[in-house]
């Protein structure tokens, strides 16, 4: 029944003349517009060059958007030539003297065809006797790609669908770049250059592609992935943006994937990609990590050193980095029976995930690490929502660092990488204009000295003799295992209760700098005292503020949890660390608008809602005087350099 209703409208519709045929073929200025005006066909020039080629494009938008050329490498330049039906049922364009330029291919055995437009802009070949589609553009893709057309592999059969550019804007012949899916599972999507892999969306996650840090898991994606591991075949395609009724994707010149949509005025920008120096493929090399900011730059991962500093000093990093200490289940018996520690996992948070990643079919997050430890082969695994458990097993190619979103990546590391003080008081690593204590710290002591004042504004002073510095507090050497994490938790949040009273509910007006970390003591019931009112530390345009800028990038590679005293592990909440340090960030950012007030920072500490993403603070981007080892740019330009940090006059 379905098949005589598309036959009979076929009949109709060339009636009406919409359709190309042996008796009715397409010239020079002539064009086939689908049945609802939104896509026409017809011959084009690019760029007003000299060349002709058959295409189909956007119907009435100005500037014009071809989506599909049928003869991308032979162009016709004779007046006469003409796309028509040949006398096997093939759609063939002719140059004018009856020689083929571009045909669809030998599968009809019937003159009986016609070709039509349809308004996904789709071109078809259908037999009319059978109303079957013998050709179809949607299966022979250019270097764009509108919904309802896919991308897709099949493995068995060594077919697969692709986009592939331009060379430039006026010359569609096949260019160097490619757009493609994978087969592994998940798939993902692929960008090459010639043969090289040049840029990947990470793998897909149900709804979305992880490497797009942009995409969380509400995003709502117009992506559509259908993956079928019994027959070895997958495909990508996309639906309408917002409603819109008219949307491409396109692969630029550039190596570009672009996605647009009409709104009835103009086309509307919704995606692209690549577009950092981070993005490209193995931009850091073997066990390298590209950190994503505004100033890209590549470090190696937590226990991998650089494979040739000299190359690296000279900006290549492709080399990539190699393991500083051996793992311990790759040592022989010998060595492991001397006490050598075990191998353990260092976690990384908001990076996109390595390439060549295995799926494994563990069924939570820790049987996925226990399968990862038990496998010495295994360096990396990651437990990604939508996925499940992902392993990798050798190099670690093409990890990135976001500044936000991301998975979460645990990287195999000797446990001798970890190493830390095993006397650090404060857990989070001593940075006077980073860490939030430092900002929080002084807040105990007010609350505690305020209580007993009078009314009136009075000055503040503090005894800071030897006796009266006794009577307060006795000196006691506390290791770290001496104050482990829930205590040290408490004690945080006892000092963010002391500031929300110093400046929403105190009497008086407190003026006061930045306090260093050195000045917070413990007293015996571990209540947080401080000692004076520190000053901030003031630096020269030529001095390098280490603490803030290896506590940042702590942030960046670990969520901050390379700032952990190294005792503490066995006790502390990995999230309560990496919220702590977050936290601290948020305190710190340049624009006013970006910082949490006192009430906000004491309901961030005990509670567990979501936290905004820190920006990089201005006083931890700093320019040396000798050439930083990891710098992706290379730019020796001045970036911000502060002479001073100090808090407000007024605290909020």
């Amino acid at each position: 029944m379905l098949k005589n209703s598309f036959t009979e409208l076929g009949r109709y519709m060339r009636k009406m003349g919409v359709d190309i045929n042996s008796s009715s073929p397409l010239s020079i200025g002539q064009t086939l517009s689908s049945p609802g005006g939104f896509f026409e066909l017809g011959f084009f020039s690019p760029n007003n060059t000299r060349n002709q080629y058959v295409g189909i494009w956007f119907k009435e938008i100005v500037p014009r958007v071809v989506i599909w050329v049928a003869n991308r490498d032979t162009p016709v330049k004779n007046s006469a030539a003409n796309l028509t039906i040949s006398s096997n049922g093939s759609l063939i364009l002719l140059d004018g003297k009856q020689g083929v330029i571009w045909s669809t291919g030998e599968t009809p055995t019937t003159s009986k065809c016609h070709a039509e437009l349809l308004d996904t802009g789709n071109l078809v070949v259908v037999n009319d006797v059978s109303g079957e589609t013998v050709w179809q553009s949607f299966e022979n893709l250019g270097n764009t790609m509108v919904p309802q057309a896919s991308l897709m592999y099949d493995t068995p059969h060594g077919k697969k669908r692709v986009l592939t550019t331009w060379k430039s804007d006026s010359d569609p012949s096949p260019g160097g770049f490619s757009l493609e899916i994978t087969p592994q599972v998940p798939l993902q999507g692929l960008i090459r250059k010639g043969s090289a892999p040049y840029w990947r969306t990470g793998p897909w996650a149900t709804t979305r592609f992880s490497g797009f840090p942009q995409f969380d898991e509400s995003y709502v994606s117009p992506f559509s992935v259908v993956q079928d591991l019994a027959t070895g075949t997958g495909s990508f395609s996309y639906s309408q943006l917002r409603n819109y009724n008219l949307s491409y994707l396109t692969l630029t010149p550039k190596g570009q994937m672009e996605i647009y949509w009409d709104d009835g005025k103009k086309w509307m920008h919704h995606l692209t990609a690549p577009v950092s120096s981070c993005d490209i493929y193995g931009a850091c090399g073997p066990f390298g990590l590209c950190v994503r900011s505004d100033t890209p730059r590549c470090i190696c991962l937590k226990g991998f050193v650089p494979k040739s500093d000299e190359e690296w000093r000279k900006g290549n990093r492709t080399s990539g980095c190699v393991r500083r200490k051996q793992l311990s289940c790759q040592a022989n018996s010998s060595m492991r029976t001397q006490g050598r520690d075990t191998d353990i996992f260092y976690r990384m948070t908001g990076v996109k995930t390595p390439d060549l990643h295995q799926f494994a079919s563990f069924l939570d997050a820790d049987m996925c690490y226990q399968g990862c430890l038990g496998n010495c082969s295994c360096t990396a695994f990651a437990y990604i929502s939508g996925i499940g458990c992902l392993v990798w097993n050798g190099e670690l190619v093409d990890t990135v660092q976001f500044m936000s979103n991301g998975e979460t990546l645990s990287i195999r590391v000797a446990s001798s990488e970890l190493a830390g003080s095993s006397r650090t008081k404060i857990i989070v690593g001593t940075t006077a204009s980073l860490s939030v204590f430092v900002i929080l710290v002084f807040a105990a002591y007010m609350a505690w000295r305020c209580r007993g004042k009078q009314n009136e504004p009075t000055p503040i002073v503090i005894d800071t003799s030897q006796d009266a510095w006794k009577n307060d507090f006795e000196p006691q050497d506390i290791s770290g295992l001496e104050i482990d994490w829930p205590k040290r938790f408490e004690i945080i949040q006892g000092i963010a209760r002391g500031l929300l009273y110093l400046h929403r509910d105190s009497r008086l007006r407190v003026i006061h700098r930045d306090l260093k970390v050195s000045n917070i003591l413990l007293d015996e019931k571990m209540n947080p005292k401080i000692s004076d009112f520190g000053l901030a530390r003031m630096f020269q345009g030529t001095q390098y503020q280490d603490n803030t800028q290896r506590a940042w990038e702590s942030w960046c590679e670990s969520g901050g949890s390379s700032l952990l005293d190294r005792d503490l592990s066995d006790s502390c909440n990995a999230s309560e660390v990496a919220r702590c340090v977050q936290i601290g960030l948020l305190c710190v950012q340049h624009e006013a608008i970006d910082r949490p007030n006192t009430l906000q920072v004491l309901s961030m500490i005990t509670s567990t809602t979501d936290l905004p993403i820190p920006k990089q603070p201005i006083f931890a981007a700093q320019t040396l005087n000798v050439q930083p080892l990891y710098d992706v740019s290379m730019s020796k330009d001045l970036i911000s350099v502060n002479e001073l940090t100090q808090s407000v006059i007024q605290g909020r």
